[in-house]
């Protein structure tokens, strides 16, 4: 009963059960309670753009049809001219009849605003070619009750340009307008019609004869808290990789105003397609943009930060992001506005679309794997005493061969459990916590270098403890008092190295602060139970101890307080020669401070 540290898989259990709890509290649900932990091992974050990074509140902003000298503003409820109502009008039928994607309800709306006659119930979709191509498009087929057919596509602007036969002087204009809009920061989409409609329709949309009929742009402003979050994120030593759909322009002006780091260099889906795997591999390392992305070039990103032994967070909610969501080792989908497959394929769901979710969930992760180190770095460092003041006695052949027997195995293991699995899951985050860098995944606190001062620490209580016994054998004391003395050395050691593990790094100076009610509960439990054991007649009966005078709680008191206490003055130590360190690293300067960071 005393070796087997049983605690330790109740810990595991229930901190990731606990875990999962808190984060659903945080309206963060997550479908695996280990998942809980992977997020504290996270080093890259993959995200999206529009929704994630923006509000995804498109409103039409921009318009451009042939013959103008730039863009111009749309104007709601304003007299167009008819090449205008003309781009509106087919960005319209180029949309889902009933429109559930923002830039289609805006096109909607703008139809409605601007059209003399509304045409849409006269009118029903016969065919449709659904997004597709690279760069992407997708092409709707509408037919007139009396036989009239509209032929009508939006898509990535560069590939409807390059797909209609235009004038030189037109192409360069309208590439120089979407050059301006892009810069802006505004989602663009480009229109075409085809007034050649062939008797059998093509396999593929792009072998339609198209006109180029102009250019849509959309605002769609960057979410107020986005560059906080992204902040926070590199506060913590995370890398953030944005991956959008978007053309380079537009999404370097994002990048720009949220606060990314390294936009200098962009990748395209097609670029990433073209690499091969040791080459992608080293490109993304150092590219933390990436635009004109579809589901296989978001795959092969994961696949090659995943092969640099990163450990990968992807943020999704289309159903083009399945793949990238399960290929990660922490898919992210949106709760309102994901699709029922990214939700499938993540491993958590973002109930309020809100990425500063995703610090939440990693401060959340960090602190659940640092109090379960604490937590088995307690249950080895008092099973050892434990142990020890069971064996060593009958080994070596002591006068009192047996100070302890089951049941005071069992009253230490009863208090033990609780503190292990619910009090230490209840402790706060440390204050650096989120200041650190993630850590390899690679380690565990199972290793003998993260058990190393466990093992010291409990070596030390047992000497203090079998110390004391001895003593007291060699004083003449009775065998009920030698085990009284030894078992109230042993509850009171267990007190203070309940209060000593909070923090590996902070003293008592600092975590007698931290709040956990549940804590000073507990310790006045077990205290209490010790005064009831050495007072009380029945129990001490069962326990076979007896009542102490004040010096013999005091000395008892002092070898728990030395054998457990003397760990404060090496954190306190170290601390000091951090901070050292930390001031004669001061010159370092702030990029060479964020390399270091990522380079750990």
């Amino acid at each position: 009963m005393a070796v087997l540290p049983e605690e330790i898989p109740v810990a595991l259990s229930s901190f990731m059960a606990l875990g999962a709890w808190r984060l659903m509290k945080q309206r963060l649900l997550t479908k695996q309670p280990q998942t809980v932990e992977t997020l504290g091992s996270a080093t890259v974050i993959c995200v999206d753009k529009t929704g994630t990074l923006t509000l995804n509140r498109m409103a039409l902003s921009q318009v451009y049809y042939p013959g103008q000298l730039g863009s111009i503003a749309f104007e709601e409820n304003k007299e167009i001219p008819a090449p205008l109502a003309d781009l509106l009008a087919t960005a319209m039928w180029a949309s889902e009849p009933t429109p559930f994607d923002p830039m289609e309800q805006a096109l909607h709306r703008a139809y409605a605003q601007t059209a003399v006659l509304d045409e849409r119930p006269a009118y029903r979709m016969v065919h449709e070619y659904p997004l597709g191509e690279k760069p992407p498009m997708m092409t709707h087929i509408v037919a007139h009750h009396d036989g009239r057919l509209i032929v009508a596509c939006k898509g990535a602007p560069e590939g409807i340009i390059a797909r209609c036969r235009l004038p030189e002087t037109e192409k360069a204009q309208a590439l120089a307008t979407l050059m301006q809009l892009a810069t802006a920061g505004l989602r663009v989409l480009g229109v075409a019609r085809c007034t050649t409609i062939p008797e059998v329709y093509p396999a593929s949309q792009a072998d339609l004869a198209w006109e180029f009929k102009g250019l849509v742009a959309f605002t769609d402003p960057p979410k107020p808290t986005a560059a906080a979050v992204l902040g926070q994120l590199y506060e913590a030593g995370l890398q953030v990789k944005m991956i959008t759909g978007d053309n380079a322009l537009t999404a370097a002006a994002i990048a720009q105003q949220v606060g990314l780091r390294h936009k200098e260099q962009v990748l395209t889906g097609t670029e990433v397609m073209a690499l091969d795997p040791t080459a992608l591999e080293q490109r993304v390392s150092t590219v933390d943009l990436y635009a004109r992305m579809f589901p296989e070039a978001k795959l092969r990103v994961i696949e090659a930060l995943k092969a640099n032994g990163q450990v990968v967070a992807m943020t999704g909610d289309g159903v083009n992001d399945g793949p990238a969501l399960k290929a990660a080792h922490i898919g992210v989908a949106m709760g309102h506005r994901g699709t029922e497959l990214a939700r499938q394929a993540a491993n958590l769901v973002l109930l309020d679309d809100d990425l500063a979710g995703m610090v939440t969930a990693i401060s959340y992760g960090r602190r659940i794997y640092d109090n379960l180190k604490k937590a088995v770095q307690y249950i080895i460092a008092i099973h050892i005493p434990l142990i020890l003041t069971v064996l060593v006695p009958s080994l070596l052949a002591w006068q009192y061969p047996v100070l302890l027997g089951p049941v005071h195995v069992i009253f230490l293991e009863l208090i033990m459990g609780p503190t292990c699995s619910i009090i230490f899951e209840n402790e706060p985050m440390e204050a650096d916590t989120m200041q650190r860098p993630p850590r390899p995944v690679t380690t565990t606190f199972l290793q003998l270098q993260e058990l190393g001062s466990s093992l010291v620490q409990g070596l030390v209580i047992a000497a203090g403890v079998l110390g004391l016994a001895f003593y007291a054998q060699r004083l003449g004391y009775s065998e009920t008092l030698t085990r009284t003395v030894t078992f109230t050395t042993l509850v009171l050691a267990n007190v203070l190295l309940t209060l000593v593990s909070r923090s590996r790094h902070h003293t008592l100076r600092r975590t007698l602060y931290y709040h956990n009610p549940l804590l000073p509960a507990m310790l006045a439990l077990t205290l209490t139970l010790l005064v009831l054991c050495l007072t009380v007649p029945s129990l001490q009966q069962l326990f076979e101890l007896q009542s102490l005078t004040w010096l013999q709680l005091l000395l008892c008191a002092a070898v728990a307080v030395m054998s457990t206490g003397w760990f404060e003055f090496y954190k306190a130590l170290r601390s000091t020669k951090r901070r050292s360190l930390s001031d004669e690293a001061q010159p370092t300067t702030g990029t060479n401070y964020t390399a270091t960071v990522n380079t750990r």
